[in-house]
Formats: structure tokens, sequence, C-alpha cells
């Protein structure tokens, strides 16, 4: 197996600016880098990231899942920064709720229960 060293969750995207804007809110800083035209990204965790790229053809059609430490924390913060989630969805063994980008990309945040009955 190759030795991985990042990993990257690439979101599609047809307007590129707007969506960087967008993801600048929820995520509460400006990509921690923009490698070429039209690509943005920002490192979430460890060596995981976002990368939001222009790619109209392909736009609104992909999801990520950001597994959180607080659910109810993550939407409260998301609320504040003007991005509302759907409703917390209760599965006893996860807790998740979803944003949808400008582009109609989904972003699903979940929180696993340490003691599922």
């Amino acid at each position: 197996m190759p030795r991985f060293k990042d990993v990257y969750a690439v979101l599609p995207v047809t307007d590129h600016a707007a969506a960087v804007a967008w993801y600048e809110r929820w995520i509460g800083r400006r990509p921690d880098t923009e490698p070429m035209e039209g690509v943005a990204e920002w490192r979430i965790t460890g060596n995981a990231g976002l990368q939001v790229a222009h790619d109209p053809e392909t736009a609104g059609k992909s999801t990520v899942v950001l597994v959180v430490e607080d659910i109810d924390e993550t939407v409260g913060d998301l609320a504040g920064r003007g991005v509302e989630c759907g409703p917390i969805q209760d599965f006893g063994f996860v807790k998740l709720t979803e944003i949808v980008d400008p582009a109609g990309n989904k972003v699903t945040f979940v929180w696993e229960n340490p003691s599922p009955e």
C-alpha cells in the first residue's frame, strides 16, 4: 500500500468566487492555499482538507462527510456564521446534519455516539 501524506475532498463548483466566499464564511478563514487558478484549499484537521475547484461539468454532485466532536456546537457555530444546517437526524449510534454549498454539493457533519445503546 502506498504511504499517504494528505487527503483532500474535492468539491466541484460552477461559481468559484461565490463558493470560496461561502466556504470562508463557515470555515471562518481564507483558504490556506490557492495552488492554481480556480482551486482553493483549506486544511481542516491533521492531514485532511477540503478543496473547492471550478469544474462546472461535475458541480453539485459531491458529498463530503466530516466527523465532529459536538454536533450541537457545530450547528450553533454555523448558525452564528449565517450558515443554516438541516435538521439533526438522530440514529442512536450517530447524529448528523448537512449543509449544501451554492453549487449543490453536500457537506454532512456526523457525531459518533461513544456509547450507543
